[in-house]
C-alpha cells in the first residue's frame, strides 16, 4: 500500500514482538537476524476513504505510474478542494466521468472509486474513529463490500494504517515467496514457479507460532525477498508497492 510522508512507527512494541517471534520459531530468528532491524512504518493522516481510494489507484500498476495518475486525480479537484487536499467522498460522487478518465483512471476503477464514495457515505464504510473500535475480520467483511477492494487491500489497510500487529496475508506473492526462501526449499538462485509457493494452509500452521504478531513476522517475508537480490540488503519491501499481489476486481 502506498504511504504518504506523515509516518511514524506501529502502536505496538515492535521489541516485544520480535523477542516473542525469536523464541517461539528458531528459523525466523535466524530471518530477523539477517534483515536487521523492524523498521515497518504507518500512514498516520489518511481516513479509510482516502486509504482506500489510494490503494485502488495503485493496483496493478508501478508505484511511479499509479502515484502519478493519483496525484492528477487529486489535481483535478484543486479548485473546489484547495491545493494537495483529497476530495470528499461527495467530490468523487458529483464529478464528470471523464474528469477521473482523464486523470488516468481505467473504467473499472472509476467505477469503483464511486463505489467507495458512496459506501463510506452510506456507511459501510466506517469511519476511522469506529473503525479502530472493530476487529480485523469485521473490517475485512465491511471493506470488502466496496468494488474492487479485495481481502488483500484490507491486509494491508490493518498493517499499513491501522497498524494492526496479527495481519498475515497469504494470499501475497512477497509473503509466500519470503516464506518458501526461509522455510522450504526454495533457493535464492532458483526460478519461482506456482508449485514453489506456500498454500496458505501451510502458512497458517507455521503462523500457529507466531500469534499475536503476524505483522511483524510477514514483514520479515518481505524482507527475505529483499536479501536474496544483489546489493538489497537493507532495502525496505515498501509495502504492498513493491510486491506482487493476488489479483482484485478494480484493475
Amino acid at each position: 500500500m502506498p504511504r504518504p510522508s506523515a509516518d511514524r512507527p506501529p502502536p505496538y512494541d515492535a521489541a516485544e514482538a520480535m523477542q516473542a517471534l525469536g523464541l517461539a520459531d528458531a528459523k525466523l530468528r535466524r530471518l530477523m537476524e539477517r534483515a536487521g532491524p523492524f523498521l515497518l512504518r504507518i500512514s498516520g493522516t489518511q481516513s479509510p476513504f482516502e486509504a482506500l481510494a489510494e490503494s485502488i489507484v495503485f493496483q496493478q500498476l508501478h508505484g511511479k505510474a499509479a502515484r502519478a495518475i493519483h496525484t492528477r486525480m487529486v489535481e483535478g479537484f484543486a479548485e473546489g478542494c484547495g491545493v494537495g487536499v483529497h476530495p470528499a467522498p461527495e467530490h468523487l460522487l458529483e464529478c464528470p466521468t471523464a474528469q477521473l478518465r482523464s486523470a488516468g483512471l481505467s473504467a473499472n476503477k472509476t467505477l469503483a472509486l464511486r463505489d467507495l464514495a458512496a459506501k463510506t457515505i452510506d456507511g459501510t464504510v466506517p469511519t476511522l474513529a469506529k473503525i479502530r473500535r472493530m476487529e480485523d475480520e469485521a473490517i475485512i467483511e465491511h471493506l470488502t463490500q466496496v468494488r474492487g477492494v479485495g481481502r488483500w487491500t484490507v491486509e494491508m489497510f490493518l498493517m499499513f494504517r491501522l497498524g494492526r500487529p496479527d495481519v498475515l496475508p497469504v494470499s501475497d506473492y512477497g509473503v509466500r515467496k519470503g516464506f518458501a526462501l526461509t522455510f522450504g526449499v526454495l533457493k535464492p538462485e532458483d526460478k519461482v514457479g506456482p508449485a514453489d509457493l506456500p498454500k496458505a494452509e501451510v502458512m497458517e500452521n507455521r503462523a500457529k507460532k507466531w500469534h499475536p504478531w503476524c505483522s511483524v513476522a510477514s514483514w520479515y517475508l518481505w524482507r527475505a525477498c529483499d536479501l536474496v537480490k544483489p546489493g538489497a540488503a537493507m532495502v525496505l519491501p515498501g509495502g504492498a508497492v513493491a510486491v506482487k499481489r493476488k489479483k482484485e476486481t478494480a484493475a
